[in-house]
């Protein structure tokens, strides 16, 4: 296939093209060029897809895959620069979509979100989602079903990784000493690996399936004490773990998911219970929770084990965890 990607080459989109080359397809990169085309590509177009998608004009593709779209302006100037030139349009969107964040068990049918002002282009927490809403429906606007497919990750993990949400577990137990984990070992976790996603929306182009996916691992499936077990099975530490309740957490002010990635309190847990039956039965697999971590800690290792943009300092955790034992 001639596949068009529009960006490419941070994370998801890297782990499509790895796996699109693997596969032997034709690849054109659309991006600002501040990063090079990972090898095997074909073409790259640098550009700017708010002022520059004229570059693409007598080209045509088999698919184009848009990673980078983020308000719905950007995907109705693609779509409508593109309709013609692409056989599918594949949209990457969210599980941030739903309205009801706090429902277990969320579908692709749920009630979607509604913008107060669905003219801002401001993408913030508050926003995010909802633009996604208006970005989905954009793509409905230009291309027809048969001609769509809109794929929802939920929290995507693994190596390249740029916002470190999953990558704080397993270099936190890897670094040793005691390790402040929240709620419990049970505690449900759910995400996508990057190279599962990609696997997926490749496997779907090639198949020419249409229409929208939850692209996340089965719920229920992973737990946050398996992966602190695994990591240190993995990386040979000798951490210990010392469980703190959620009470306790707020009380003292640790914020959810940027303090401890991936622990949302109460309720708000149910963000990691969305239903993915769909997406399974269109192909989506997801691999084993030690190869993430392995091959999280290598990618970690192989960039120089940096500080992390999430999580504790070592000075926080450890004022906690002595006002946990002192309670």
């Amino acid at each position: 296939m001639r596949i068009l990607i529009l960006g490419g080459t941070q994370f998801v989109g890297r782990h499509f093209v790895e796996a699109a080359v693997a596969r032997g397809h034709e690849l054109t990169l659309f991006n600002r060029g501040s990063k090079p085309a990972p090898a095997g590509v074909a073409h790259q177009v640098v550009g700017d897809r708010n002022t520059d998608l004229a570059r693409l004009a007598g080209r045509d593709f088999d698919a184009v895959l848009d990673t980078s779209a983020y308000v719905p302006r950007q995907v109705a100037e693609a779509a409508a620069a593109l309709e013609g030139a692409v056989g599918a349009y594949l949209l990457v969107s969210t599980i941030s979509v739903y309205a009801d964040q706090l429902q277990a068990g969320l579908t692709e049918d749920s009630a979607l979100l509604r913008l107060d002002d669905p003219s801002t282009e401001e993408v913030d927490g508050a926003t995010y989602g909802g633009l996604k809403v208006l970005c989905e429906a954009a793509l409905a606007r230009v291309f027809p079903p048969e001609r769509r497919l809109t794929v929802r990750p939920g929290i995507v993990v693994g190596p390249y990784d740029p916002t470190d949400r999953f990558t704080y577990w397993p270099a936190r137990v890897a670094h040793g000493g005691q390790v402040l984990a929240p709620a419990g070992p049970e505690l449900a976790l759910q995400w996508i690996d990057g190279r599962d996603l990609a696997d997926f929306m490749l496997g779907a182009l090639e198949r020419g399936v249409s229409g929208t996916y939850n692209a996340v691992s089965e719920a229920g499936r992973f737990r946050l004490g398996d992966v602190l077990a695994a990591a240190k099975r993995i990386s040979g530490s000798s951490a210990t773990i010392t469980w703190v309740s959620e009470e306790f957490l707020l009380e003292h002010e640790v914020v959810p998911f940027g303090d401890l990635p991936f622990w949302l309190p109460g309720a708000a847990g149910n963000m990691f219970k969305v239903d993915s039956e769909r997406a399974t039965a269109a192909g989506l697999r997801a691999r084993s929770l030690e190869e993430t971590v392995a091959d999280t800690l290598a990618w970690q290792a192989e960039r120089g084990d940096p500080a992390l943009k999430v999580g504790l300092s070592a000075e926080r955790e450890a004022e906690l965890l002595e006002l946990w034992r002192q309670r």
